[in-house]
């Protein structure tokens, strides 16, 4: 979308309205907290679902843990589709919508749709051709290598729950109706945690599946979250209005979708390279340390969650505000998202420092996992502060139609500095050397991220 499309005659478009929608009216502070806290009890319950199901996983055994850490970095890869897509869809819409453009808002949600199902159908076929290799190429272990081939395909196959969720969940969050997000995220995650015991174990005269429980659990709450927001869509979404005989491809909106998208997805990705990378680096030294990286980031979700569930409620703001040319309002919600964002890392932080053993028991931890553990929390955390940074700014690099900006610091932040760095210390012989890599690049990553910011006040605020 052309940036003088939002400009031009904007109050002729919106003749039409009733009245404008709230992102464009209530105090920023107001509209953040009401917008960002459904998202972030939400993004809480589905970290916490993450942690339960790594800590049912790890009562199988510790080879079980590892082959889940090692089936991650696929799973973020289809993360990074499923989001990735979503996140162009729904920042554009929430643009065309400030925009006043209401016949464009529906194309896009229509076509978001129609491509999440297309990503469903890449992932279909990863889960069943590719699965056994891909943990093949991480491990030689053939229990692990099970385990792993089991999992990962199931998530995959099952994807169709996930890739769905996402996408009507971000038709609620790109016309603010951000409340509806916390029950689909909320009672999907509810019923993972009830199910993995059940399924994973053999309770209640369910079969014991093992591993493959613990998959299955995890797809029947993606699926049974996916009805429920395209419930929500269909009674409550007025904004958007869906029907099947509109699920047809206008490439035109595809374009202007994946032209917001596409930086997002390789961003994401890269997260899967690095987390490739790192698996091979950590099972140099024995596989104990590949399960601790994987406890860590089940972890650092529980803090990290709260932040991008702040993300997701900045990016519809920011991208409103941009759409109806309303600079104060993007300026403030620019401002006060930081400041939330690094006071929610500093206590993650704090925990992190306080009681690692804590944290690490839950997963059963051994000894010598404990010893390694307790390193990797408390030095990965140093770097918290200085990601909360980066994260909000790169809801308002999205906003404004410059995922690039984020795609590039990922790339610098991940690829060309952490993989590197970790290898390099990983040389040492030691270990617990090898955490200092991640501090290393956010650091980096937070200054590119600073230096961005200038860039987009200069070429595009101030000239709003």
């Amino acid at each position: 979308m052309k940036e003088n499309e939002l400009a031009v005659n904007s109050n002729d478009r919106r003749e039409n309205l009733p009245e404008e929608n709230k992102m464009g009216t209530e105090p920023i502070r107001k509209l953040l907290i009401t917008m960002s806290l459904p998202l972030i009890v939400s993004n809480l319950v589905q970290a916490l679902y993450n942690i339960v199901d790594s800590i049912f996983v790890s009562r199988i055994n510790e080879d079980a843990l590892t082959a889940v850490t090692l089936c991650f970095p696929f799973q973020m890869l289809m993360i990074s589709f499923g989001i990735g897509t979503a996140v162009g869809m729904g920042a554009l819409l929430s643009r065309y919508l400030g925009a006043g453009l209401t016949e464009k808002v529906d194309k896009v949600a229509h076509n978001g749709i129609l491509l999440g199902f297309v990503n469903y159908a890449i992932f279909f076929s990863v889960g069943m051709f590719l699965s056994e290799t891909l943990i093949k190429a991480q491990i030689d272990d053939p229990v692990v290598i099970e385990y792993g081939k089991t999992y990962l395909s199931i998530v995959c196959m099952l994807s169709i729950g996930f890739m769905m969720q996402i996408t009507v969940e971000r038709l609620l969050q790109a016309t603010g109706k951000t409340i509806y997000i916390l029950f689909t995220q909320g009672i999907g995650a509810v019923i993972n945690i009830i199910l993995d015991p059940i399924l994973i174990f053999g309770w209640f005269g369910a079969p014991e599946m093992g591993i493959a429980g613990a998959a299955a659990a995890t797809v029947f709450g993606q699926i049974f979250a996916f009805v429920l927001g395209l419930i929500f869509n269909i009674k409550k979404n007025h904004e958007v209005t869906l029907h099947i005989k509109h699920l047809k491809p206008d490439f035109e909106i595809i374009k202007e979708i994946y032209r917001i998208a596409i930086p997002s997805i390789i961003m994401q990705s890269i997260g899967s390279v690095m987390n490739i990378a790192m698996n091979k680096v950590l099972v140099s030294f024995t596989k104990t340390a590949v399960a601790v990286f994987g406890v860590y980031f089940k972890l650092q979700s529980f803090i990290f969650m709260p932040v991008f569930g702040l993300n997701n409620g900045v990016v519809p703001i920011a991208a409103y505000n941009y759409g109806a040319r309303k600079r104060d309002r993007l300026e403030e919600v620019m401002k006060i998202s930081v400041s939330y964002a690094i006071v929610i890392m500093l206590l993650g932080t704090i925990t992190f420092w306080a009681i690692p053993d804590t944290l690490l028991g839950m997963f059963d931890a051994s000894p010598y996992m404990l010893e390694i553990g307790r390193s990797c929390l408390r030095t990965i955390s140093l770097c918290f502060p200085f990601a909360a940074y980066a994260i909000m700014r790169g809801a308002i690099f999205q906003a404004l139609g410059k995922s690039v900006y984020s795609m590039n610091i990922s790339i610098m932040r991940q690829l060309l500095v952490l993989i590197p760095a970790s290898i390099l210390l990983g040389m040492t012989g030691n270990v617990n050397n090898v955490w200092w890599a991640f501090p290393i690049a956010e650091v980096v990553g937070c200054t590119s991220s600073v230096l961005y910011t200038r860039r987009i006040r200069r070429k595009i605020i101030n000239n709003i």
